[in-house]
């Protein structure tokens, strides 16, 4: 019988394979007119999605939505071109709110260019050195806490431009210092404004429910800048605000270096490489669970990282892999990467042709989509679902949705990661257990190599010297200190210690180091060492550390140990 070998699901990869794009693996598996008439659709699909977003967010984030468009065009393309998922769409996110209106706000848009070139190389970097592998073992209540959080500060940028207020000094970032200054701004508050940004809520909200399918985010645009046009709403829009946006391309441009505003931006940088890397991989993994295909995550990476630099020289910031534009995206019929491609080129169609119509969109319109973004981001359920499940989950996710709201983005996928860390590391020295026995085996299995981890039938008297411990579980640093205060209490009376491994699936350095010590220990005694059913991995961890013969006896059962050992004279 014949096999269809998947090439997405090769599970180890030469390197060659390992930074092959997914574009590639497309076309070699043969690229007809019904793959692209499938990705022709799913490329307009997302473009109608992705283009009030990628303006929405632009503004949000301070800056101008030629910017967002050119994000999605130029760094979409390329992310779909170099990337290592079939599915992802890339472009500006919701994420990167927070993070770019900062960087504005301390270093200007030029400051914004260079730290996403910065960002790219070290996304490329991050990716040849192969951490895609890692980048992904980030505890889930972080990635539920964090979301959450910059849901909540995404709403937060929002909340003037749905009233419609005009705050009398700049709006702070920071949400504590943001509040008091709306809150001043309270009698700005501008009735037709609030009316399109309720209007827009409540449009997308029944779309959802009655015409899933339809492309509610455009027909709310259309049909908000349709009214601001027809009746003249004293309303900020896209064309007050910004003047439009460029019936063209901009001219290819590297961003302004210079040593000190590298050191000044590169924090911004690392921070956009962090976040970027995580939602990448994220969206990776859920396009790969919902079309059973693989992702690589190290090209993934490299292709995130060409998109940045793509991105900040034609005039946009930093892009990654959105995860409602790629499932929007699967959920087309896409069939490759290509479709990615298409999605940036009606982008580029609307703003060579209908540029002019966008100086219509009102901001409150935007702001009521990205308002509804926001809710959708926080994973309601799962929130609710950790908090319930162990104090130890419910303070990771707490403390990284705090962090996230009240302090820095960075700061809170650090310190989650570490709280998550500590709490697995705890979990797992206390699943990790040592049990003696003494003495070992009945009397009519002494002569009978039987299961090591058979259980013992009470006192034979030819043992009474000899001491069992069985090991269980990880043997690593969490538990080394714990198991060798038991072992360490060993009297002088017992002329054997067997000491059983079966169940132990890795010894890291810190416990072979603590096995060295009692061996040690015990042949000043004078008392034998035996280890028994170790693997072959686990025996040469130890005879790494000098644990070996005639320091201590391996054997491959406590049955064999004893008949080694012999009886007591």
């Amino acid at each position: 019988m014949s096999t269809v070998t998947d090439p997405d699901m090769e599970t180890r990869p030469g390197f060659a394979e390992m930074f092959t794009p997914k574009l590639v693996t497309v076309l070699r598996e043969g690229y007809g007119n019904r793959a692209f008439r499938s990705d022709l659709v799913a490329g307009l699909t997302v473009a109608i999605v992705a283009l009030p977003l990628s303006m929405a967010i632009a503004i949000a984030s301070g800056a101008s939505p030629a910017q967002g468009l050119y994000t999605a065009i130029f760094g979409g393309v390329m992310v779909s071109a170099l990337g290592g998922s079939r599915f992802q769409i890339g472009g500006p996110a919701g994420a990167f709110i927070g993070l770019v209106a900062l960087t504005v706000a301390e270093h200007g848009i030029a400051g914004l260019a260079l730290a996403t070139l910065l960002s790219g190389l070290v996304l490329m970097a991050a990716g040849f050195l192969r951490l895609g592998t890692y980048i992904k073992f980030i505890p889930y209540p972080v990635t539920v806490g964090f979301t959450a959080g910059i849901a909540v500060i995404i709403a937060a940028s929002q909340i003037a431009p749905l009233l419609g207020l005009a705050p009398a000094v700049p709006e702070p970032g920071p949400l504590a210092e943001k509040l008091p200054v709306l809150w001043d701004a309270r009698a700005s508050l501008s009735f037709p404004a609030l009316v399109l940004s309720l209007g827009t809520i409540g449009l997308l909200a029944g779309l959802k429910r009655a015409r899933p399918h339809w492309p509610g985010m455009l027909i709310a645009v259309v049909l908000a800048g349709a009214a601001t046009g027809l009746f003249a709403l004293p309303v900020e829009t896209i064309g007050t605000k910004f003047g439009g946006i460029p019936s063209g391309l901009p001219v290819p441009e590297l961003p302004r270096f210079g040593p000190e505003l590298v050191v000044a931006v590169l924090p911004n940088a690392l921070a956009f490489a962090l976040l970027g890397a995580i939602e990448s991989l994220l969206s990776a993994v859920v396009a790969d669970g919902m079309t059973g295909r693989r992702h690589r995550s190290n090209c993934e990476l490299v292709g995130q990282g060409a998109a940045n630099i793509a991105s900040s020289i034609f005039g946009g910031f930093c892009v990654t892999g959105t995860i409602a534009r790629t499932a929007t995206n699967v959920r087309a019929g896409a069939h490759g990467p290509v479709a990615g491609m298409l999605h940036s080129a009606f982008l580029l169609v609307f703003i060579l042709i209908a540029a002019p119509l966008a100086s219509y969109i009102p901001l409150a319109c935007l702001a009521g989509i990205l308002a509804v973004v926001a809710w959708n981001m926080v994973e309601k359920q799962a929130f609710a679902t950790l908090l319930r499940a162990s104090r130890g989950d419910a303070a990771v996710l707490l403390t990284t949705f705090g962090l996230t709201v009240f302090r820095d983005l960075t700061e809170a996928i650090v310190v989650g990661f570490a709280l998550g860390s500590v709490l697995f590391l705890h979990r797992m020295s206390q699943a990790t257990a040592i049990e003696s026995h003494v003495p070992l085996v009945a009397e009519d299995q002494a002569d009978t190599e039987g299961d090591a981890r058979a259980p013992y039938a009470g006192r034979d008297p030819r043992f009474p010297d000899v001491i069992v411990y069985r090991i269980s579980g990880a043997f690593f640093f969490g538990a080394a200190g714990s198991i060798g205060s038991v072992l360490d209490r060993i009297s002088d009376q017992y002329r054997a210690l067997v000491l059983d491994l079966s169940a132990v699936p890795l010894v890291d350095s810190t416990a072979a180091n603590t096995l060295e010590m009692l061996a040690h220990k015990a042949e000043r005694r004078g008392t034998r060492v035996v280890l028994t059913g170790t693997t072959h991995a686990l025996r040469r961890e130890l005879f790494a550390h000098g644990i070996k013969p005639p320091l201590v006896r391996y054997e491959p059962s406590i049955e064999a140990a004893m008949r080694y050992i012999g009886p007591a004279d």
